[in-house]
């Protein structure tokens, strides 16, 4: 039995036994404060997207599964080509093509995991599999893992996808090239092989002011002369300028309000009633395994007396 699996079964285990992750360690840190706009870490990178200098040459796209070892996703592309609609168990990463009604013009758009700065999905799993790790890259433990796919609906982006075609399924979402390159003091995957330098990589502080100095210099060409990512959903570090509506891009219209910050309250209430039933089976699983080792232990009398009978 693999590791990842006997960990797997050993949380579950855990749970059945005595509530006690689910019924209080969790309890407590869904119950922890999220401030409502959290601020950055000094040290936090980010990415910068610009889909006014992008040519929708889909080289990150590439870059990105030789990277963390994605199979092509193919089911449209007649078995050859890496054609993914959207992202999937096989895109962490995809550029998107909106087009304007009629045609009459267009823009591209990056989409990946947008590391928010008090991610809901982080709030949302219940193990700790997703946490916020060096440098605010979001990553995922499989180990940690129970498949419980909160953070799917957690996420405000629509950003992490299951495979549902593996037996032993995973979370796949970008994680800032977390372990491959980041680590290793290498730039993510698909910012390195940028040719356009579309999308770059730095400090989350440095790129959001390169995209203010944008703005100032060419006034009127990006909508509302705004960065997105900037406040949206508490901050996030991934950071775009579009030409377009970012909602026409996929971007949602969200507030500047932690999604983390909602996300304790609907966690906290979540896991504060569910201890109640936790707490309940435990109870009636003492009293069944308390009366099974009374059961084995009169055995010996009971067929002691049944051969007797048997005799008579």
């Amino acid at each position: 039995m693999s590791s990842t699996m006997s960990r797997r079964r050993a949380l579950l285990k855990i749970v059945g036994a005595g509530g006690a992750i689910t019924g209080g360690a969790v309890t407590s840190t869904a119950a922890e404060e999220h401030p409502a706009h959290p601020v950055a870490p000094p040290d936090a990178v980010s990415m910068f997207y610009d889909n006014t200098i992008c040519t929708g040459c889909k080289a990150c796209m590439v870059a990105c599964s030789e990277a963390n070892g994605l199979p092509p996703d193919t089911s449209l592309g007649e078995g050859l080509w890496h054609t993914p609609l959207d992202l999937d168990s096989k895109t962490k990463n995809i550029i998107k093509l909106y087009q304007e009604p009629g045609g009459e013009g267009f823009a591209y758009v990056k989409r990946q995991c947008m590391h928010c700065l008090d991610p809901a999905c982080v709030t949302g799993c219940p193990f700790g599999a997703l946490k916020k790790n060096q440098w605010g890259a979001v990553t995922w433990e499989s180990s940690l893992c129970i498949g419980c796919r909160y953070c799917e609906v957690a996420c405000p982006f629509d950003v992490p996808k299951f495979q549902w075609d593996k037996w032993n399924p995973k979370i796949v979402k970008c994680e800032f090239c977390f372990d491959q390159r980041l680590k290793q003091n290498q730039q993510p995957a698909c910012t390195a092989v940028c040719p356009t330098g579309a999308v770059i990589f730095g400090k989350r502080s440095d790129l959001l002011a390169q995209a203010k100095e944008r703005i100032t210099a060419s006034p009127g060409k990006y909508f509302e002369n705004r960065v997105y990512g900037e406040h949206e959903a508490g901050g996030t570090q991934v950071l775009y300028l579009s030409s377009v509506a970012f909602e026409k891009i996929g971007l949602p219209k969200l507030g500047s309000t932690s999604v983390g910050h909602y996300a304790t309250k609907v966690t906290s209430v979540i896991y504060k009633w569910l201890s109640a039933p936790i707490v309940a089976a435990v109870l009636l699983g003492s009293i069944i395994k308390r009366n099974w080792n009374r059961h084995e232990a009169e055995r010996p009398e009971r067929e002691r007396q049944t051969g007797l009978r048997d005799q008579l």
